[in-house]
């Protein structure tokens, strides 16, 4: 055969060569996905978190929200201090 008849087996190496990475590639989504799935299904279902992981989260995310409030106050005092400044020479000047 020759030259030619190398050529179909160059050719089912580079298709296998492409295919398992492929594979592979779409394998791991799938897998990736399966697992997500288990997790929303196990917190749809109310299953306990062995971890306490979302517990913390969430006390983590009440103390920011916390923190958040006081901030906003301490920039609408600013801001009214702030006015007040700006307001004066007017008032002065009149």
């Amino acid at each position: 055969m020759g030259e030619g008849g190398h050529a179909p087996v160059l050719v089912g190496e580079a298709i296998a060569a492409l295919a398992i990475p492929t594979v592979a590639i779409i394998a791991n989504a799938v897998l990736k996905l399966a697992r997500l799935r288990i997790e929303e299904a196990k917190a749809r279902a109310g299953v306990a978190d062995p971890t306490g992981e979302v517990g913390l989260l969430r006390d983590d995310v009440a103390q920011l929200r916390h923190e958040l409030g006081e901030v906003q106050e301490r920039l609408d005092f600013t801001e009214r201090m702030l006015a007040q400044q700006r307001e004066a020479p007017k008032l002065e000047g009149r």
